[in-house]
């Protein structure tokens, strides 16, 4: 047997495996005898079935089967000892008509190789990292949206802003009648704000669900679902209130923070302000991580072996797929696989690894917070060792904790070794900036 090595260009190259009938014959033969013993064919006494007949029955599956075994031992053990980096996986050149009985075989497998890049770092174009503040405007209106949170209900005529309109909600096609809730300051049709200031308890108004809300997320909340053409509302005023603001007492602060665990205006709003930058710091940072992700992504240039991927793709799912969908699946995916090399390449070089430690701790982090979320500030590390220990059972969740561990690390690499800006603004400037809203 023969394993060699064809470099068709720097992304593309072929291995040819060169089998002997002498390399096959021995483990076709020991196949054969053990058929042999445990053969059940009638006429025959088990046992003893002449090994003819067992070559007539099993002989060319069985040689198939050997030299495909050897074929993929072979590749193996070639690609790791040679140490070639390949993406995706081999694929064999069809070969249309096998003389079994020849002396020898040759079969050849198309490789799409790892390509060589360069990952600079500090990258020269700055990327900005946000850090954002949690203002006193910001906080004293997350106070305020709390205070009406937990204000009392009244019922009123007089139509602001911030009233909230009850209504049934019906139409053609719909299920039946269910209640919803918005704030007139969602509305975006004045002709629905004019006809709710109009209209009084139980009265029926109509509206086409286009232009009716700002934004889609309420009409979702209204309808249930979001509907793939405009349809007409019809609308039955059932309460329109207005909401008091709760006083800031002993009473309020227990049930927003938990008994005792605020007690002045001041620590309320010192809790709001911590609470919101412990959220704008998680958000910033993915902000940062995407940031230097795109910025590498353009700015670390190599070739892709396309189409030997696009190929792979068309074979490499449960279900073939047709070349025109191998093409589109490419296009979906080369971002992608471009960041997987980059991340790679950058693992590599700064020496980065996972341990299981590691990921462990990781996971008790995030279950820690959520039973935070919850009210659970007594949790034991015995509990959260248990807890963790049933979610890292789960393959899919070990992964997915790791990538997030890796991300983690990444951005502490981007940080000491990346060419960065800070910029510090509120969250409402951080939205339009960040996301050009």
């Amino acid at each position: 047997m023969n394993v060699t090595r064809k470099d068709v260009d720097a992304l593309n190259a072929v291995i040819t495996v060169d089998i002997n009938q002498e390399d096959v014959a021995p483990k076709v033969e020991q196949v054969l005898n053990d058929y042999r013993k445990r053969a059940d064919i009638p006429g025959f006494r088990k046992g003893n079935v002449p090994m003819g007949v067992i070559k007539k029955q099993y002989g060319r599956a069985v040689m198939v089967d050997e030299v495909n075994k050897m074929l993929q031992s072979s590749l193996n053990d070639f690609l790791n000892k040679e140490k070639i980096s390949i993406l995706g996986n081999p694929l064999p050149v069809p070969v249309d008509n096998i003389d079994w009985d020849a002396a020898a075989f040759s079969f050849d497998f198309e490789l799409g190789l790892t390509p060589e890049l360069e990952v600079k770092l500090p990258n020269r174009k700055a990327v900005t990292r946000y850090e954002i503040q949690a203002d006193e405007k910001f906080v004293n209106e997350q106070l305020e949206r709390l205070q009406k949170q937990y204000g009392a209900i009244v019922p009123t005529n007089d139509v602001t802003t911030d009233t909230e309109l009850t209504v049934g909600v019906s139409y053609e096609g719909g299920a039946d009648q269910k209640s919803a809730t918005f704030t007139v300051s969602e509305l975006k049709s004045k002709k629905a704000l004019n006809a709710f200031k109009k209209a009084t308890i139980g009265e029926v108004v109509e509206f086409s669900t286009k232009g009716l809300f700002k934004e889609a997320h309420v009409l979702r909340r209204v309808m249930e679902t979001l509907p793939e053409k405009a349809v007409t509302l019809s609308l039955t005023l059932q309460e329109r209130n207005n909401r008091t603001l709760a006083d800031l007492d002993q009473d309020f602060f227990d049930k927003v923070f938990g008994k005792d665990a605020v007690k002045s205006a001041t620590d309320c709003k010192e809790k709001l302000k911590a609470d919101a930058m412990g959220h704008f710091e998680t958000q910033a940072n993915q902000k940062f991580i995407n940031d230097m992700t795109e910025h590498l992504i353009e700015n670390t240039k190599f070739s892709l072996p396309a189409a030997f991927l696009k190929k792979w793709m068309q074979t490499a799912g449960e279900n073939p797929i047709t070349e025109e969908e191998a093409e589109a699946e490419y296009a979906k995916s080369e971002r992608g696989l471009r960041y997987q090399l980059i991340e790679s390449k950058l693992m590599q070089e700064h020496n980065l690894q996972i341990t299981r430690e590691e990921v462990e701790t990781f996971a008790k982090d995030l279950i820690k917070k959520q039973m935070v979320q919850y009210g659970r500030t007594d949790i034991q590390d015995k509990e959260l060792t248990e807890i963790a220990g049933r979610i890292l059972g789960n393959q899919e969740e070990v992964k997915r904790i790791s990538d997030q561990v890796m991300s983690e690390k990444m951005r502490q690499l981007f940080l000491e070794k990346g060419n960065i800006k800070v910029k510090k603004l509120s969250y409402d400037d951080f939205i339009k900036e960040a996301y050009k809203k």
